[in-house]
C-alpha cells in the first residue's frame, strides 16, 4: 500500500491510497464475506495467516476499511416502505438541516447533491400511516426545508455494489 496526494481543490490535499493486487483481492475477499477466518482470506489471496492479517491491519488503519457489519432485510424486519426523497433546503440553514437529517433515525442516508436539488435521502417506514407522518410532520418541519419530492421504491434491483467492482 503506497500514499499519494490528489489536488481535490485550491484549499485542501486529498490522500489517495494506491493499492497492490493482493490489497484490492483482500478487499474483494472482505467485500463478499468479512467473516471469513485470516487463514481462509489468506488462502483466497495466496498469503500465509500473518501477512495476511498484517495487510488488513494496514487497511483498516488507514481507512479504506471504515467498518464491519451485517446485511439486514428490511422487510423481515417490519419496514415494507422504501422512498428516494429530493430536497430543496435554503442555503442558509443548510447547517442546521444537515445536524437534524444526522439525528433523524428513519432516514438512512443523505448526500448533498449538484442539480435541481440540493439533498437526496433513502428513508425507510413500516407502513404507509407512518410514511405520511414521516413527509407531512417530520421532514417537511425540519429547518431550511422549501420544497421535496418523493418516489417509493417498488423493488430493489441492485443494492450494495461492491466497491471493489469498481476499482480499475
Amino acid at each position: 500500500m503506497v500514499y499519494s496526494w490528489n489536488i481535490v481543490s485550491n484549499l485542501r490535499l486529498n490522500r489517495v491510497i494506491v493499492l497492490d493486487s493482493i490489497d484490492k483481492k483482500l478487499l474483494a475477499a472482505l467485500e463478499n464475506d468479512a467473516r471469513q477466518s485470516f487463514s481462509a482470506l489468506g488462502e483466497c489471496v495466496g498469503l500465509s495467516k500473518t501477512p495476511c492479517w498484517n495487510r488488513v491491519k494496514a487497511l483498516n488503519e488507514s481507512g479504506v476499511v471504515q467498518s464491519y457489519g451485517a446485511r439486514l432485510d428490511p422487510e423481515k424486519l417490519g419496514i415494507h416502505i422504501k422512498a428516494i426523497v429530493h430536497v430543496v433546503v435554503d442555503f442558509a440553514e443548510y447547517q442546521a438541516f444537515e445536524s437534524a437529517i444526522i439525528a433523524h433515525r428513519q432516514v438512512r442516508s443523505c448526500q448533498a447533491v449538484t442539480g435541481e436539488f440540493d439533498y437526496v435521502l433513502e428513508v425507510f417506514a413500516t407502513n404507509m400511516g407512518q410514511f405520511d407522518e414521516l413527509l407531512r410532520n417530520q421532514l417537511s418541519q425540519l429547518p431550511g426545508v422549501q420544497r421535496f419530492n418523493t418516489a417509493i421504491a417498488t423493488r430493489s434491483v441492485k443494492v450494495g455494489a461492491p466497491y471493489t467492482g469498481m476499482m480499475i
